[in-house]
């Protein structure tokens, strides 16, 4: 039974919508003016409330602002007597989900309030799915190159200072970024993660910085760039050895002075990013060989973190194997399937050249095409070559 908070200084008012709200089965509690309303709504979690406008004390749209600040989850109402457009505009601005002239027709009334409840709802899963989805994945291993990257988060993630990850291809080093975030100061900021392999040399600066409206051909409107998205959280710049030296230049300067200039404009924007950036390249060898810039390298490096491959922590494969199962049946909808010890084994002695994501493929699909539980011989069969 969803919970109403009615505030108005008209009685008769109040004690009509209390009638015919609980009639409909809403459990409705009610306000004289204003400032009982923002008491009584500090104190209970309502799902809506329906708030007049004029009013003692404080008036609905006060009333409006102060509950936003609360909780701005909780669609609001207004209702009023005195209303026309500018008013209503006004409300609609200040957060109000719609605005209704007294006497309220019942109709529009009741589908308003269902209405805003419909939202009010979505609202609330849409916030626990992205929880659910943006929920960081757990670091897995217990051996001492592991430990030794979890004491390391631990240390530099209240700071602010840049760090550069390194590692082989699937090693997991996005997720070494992502826990960084997670325990650092900015942990309510927004991480913004950048590919820059991924992204074509001559779109790279666009990308990162943004461009304004006509300035290349295809540049049809202005685009915020990923340094401005990240403002106030964390900017995880992958495969940064991949990245155009001229972008780099301007990388380069957004570390330096904490400024950026879109592409086609002349305005400086100040940014406050922490960046975390990540490569399987060798830097300093790219550096000998001119594909990337020595003070970018020092800028970037502040702290350095290297994650080891999958064969350099063997004694891991065990743990991951079983989250792993554990997940992947989850996924499917089917009991975790068990592994024998034999298959194990043979699992720590494969070559893994593709690291944890090729760990985790294999695990799938020995899932899908073992029996009931997993043996060494699906290994030798669907994993190990002929």
């Amino acid at each position: 039974m969803a919970d109403l908070l009615i505030i108005d200084d008209e009685k008769a008012i109040r004690k009509t919508l209390i009638e015919i709200l609980a009639f409909e089965g809403y459990k409705v509690d009610e306000a004289a003016d204003g400032e009982e309303g923002l008491k009584k709504f500090k104190e209970k979690a309502f799902d809506l409330v329906l708030c007049d406008i004029k009013m003692p004390k404080l008036d609905g749209l006060e009333f409006l602002q102060k509950a936003g600040e609360i909780n701005p989850d909780v669609p609001i109402i207004m209702i009023s007597g005195h209303g026309n457009i500018e008013t209503a505009v006004e409300a609609v601005k200040k957060g109000a989900f719609d605005f209704i002239s007294k006497p309220p027709d019942l109709n529009r009334l009741l589908i308003t309030i269902r209405n805003a409840m419909d939202k009010g709802k979505l609202v609330t899963e849409t916030k626990v799915l992205k929880r659910k989805v943006s929920r960081v994945q757990e670091m897995i291993g217990a051996s001492a190159p592991m430990q030794k990257i979890r004491d390391t988060i631990d240390k530099v993630a209240p700071t602010d200072a840049r760090i550069l990850v390194t590692g082989e291809n699937g090693v997991g080093k996005e997720l070494v970024a992502r826990w960084i975030h997670e325990k650092s100061n900015r942990a309510s900021g927004p991480i913004v993660e950048v590919n820059c392999a991924a992204i074509p040399t001559e779109l790279i600066e666009s990308e990162l910085f943004g461009h304004e409206k006509g300035s290349f051909t295809s540049a049809i409107k202005q685009r915020i760039g990923k340094f401005e998205t990240a403002n106030g959280g964390t900017l995880f710049l992958d495969e940064i050895g991949d990245m155009s030296l001229s972008a780099q230049a301007k990388v380069l300067r957004a570390l330096q002075e904490g400024k950026i200039t879109r592409v086609g404009a002349d305005k400086d924007i100040n940014v406050d990013v922490r960046v975390i950036a990540a490569t399987n390249k060798d830097l300093l060898k790219e550096v000998e060989e001119k594909n990337f810039r020595l003070d970018l390298y020092h800028r970037l490096s502040v702290i350095l973190i290297h994650v080891p491959s999958l064969n350099d922590r063997r004694d891991d494969i065990p743990m991951l194997v079983d989250q792993f199962l554990k997940d992947i049946c989850n996924d499917y909808g089917i009991a975790t399937k068990e592994i024998d010890v034999a298959a194990i084994s043979l699992l720590k002695q494969y070559n893994w050249t593709g690291n944890i994501r090729e760990l985790r493929n294999v695990v799938e699909r020995l899932v899908i095409l073992s029996g009931k539980s997993i043996t060494a011989d699906d290994v030798k069969n669907y994993v190990m070559p002929k």
